[in-house]
């Protein structure tokens, strides 16, 4: 089941919708490939979720390139372009959790229920954040995501310099919780793992997937 305000930005989940994902059995998941062994659902192969981020983020940066022109000191169009990125991120986030939820239920029968909230403000250190909400539901278990960035001087200012923020929660498992920066690090935008300040460890399709496993995880 699919609950939410806004389904507009996570409903076409590469091609798809995401009740199409979640519901039809004849689904082929492009994104990602599972199979089941005693450990629960392991990942065959996440590659090409990452190689359909870079691409999602390149033909960002080139839409960012060319509205900037030679400009730069056009600060709407700038703003405009890093906002095109800061939404692919995002999507790309949350596009990938939705993935793998719509194959654990095609192929488990898992019962994982997904909401979206594309209206959500949250807090991320003394910063107020704008942005969305994913939450996955299986029984009593729960996995949150919500990413955003700051939208007004009143908000604060984005840790690290950072061009979004994450933060991953499981219900009851606060030790698994993990914050993400989205930023540029040689020429390239990817999110990042927090430690304390610092923008630590790559945060890609499998670090995404290892959250999935602890939400799935029974001995939790």
């Amino acid at each position: 089941m699919v609950n939410n305000k806004s389904v507009r930005r996570l409903a076409p989940v590469y091609g798809k919708t995401i009740c199409y994902l979640l519901f039809n059995r004849n689904f082929k998941n492009n994104i990602t490939k599972l199979h089941l062994n005693a450990d629960g659902f392991m990942l065959e192969a996440m590659d090409e979720a990452d190689e359909l981020w870079a691409q999602t983020l390149s033909e960002a940066m080139i839409e960012k390139s060319a509205r900037g022109g030679g400009d730069v000191a056009d600060y709407l169009s700038l703003k405009a372009a890093n906002d095109h990125v800061r939404e692919a991120g995002v999507r790309w986030l949350f596009d990938t959790t939705v993935a793998l939820a719509a194959e654990a239920n095609r192929t488990n029968r898992a019962a994982i229920t997904v909401e979206t909230d594309d209206e959500h403000r949250f807090d991320f250190g003394n910063s107020k954040l704008s942005g969305s909400l994913l939450r996955v539901r299986q029984t009593v278990r729960c996995l949150t995501i919500e990413a955003g960035w700051t939208r007004a001087p009143a908000d604060g200012f984005m840790r690290g310099g950072a061009l979004a923020c994450a933060r991953i929660k499981h219900f009851g498992i606060a030790k698994e919780d993990e914050e993400l920066l989205l930023k540029r690090r040689d020429d390239l935008i990817n999110w990042f793992a927090v430690e304390g300040e610092n923008a630590r460890a790559l945060f890609d399709a499998k670090s995404v997937q290892r959250h999935f496993q602890i939400f799935l995880d029974s001995r939790f």
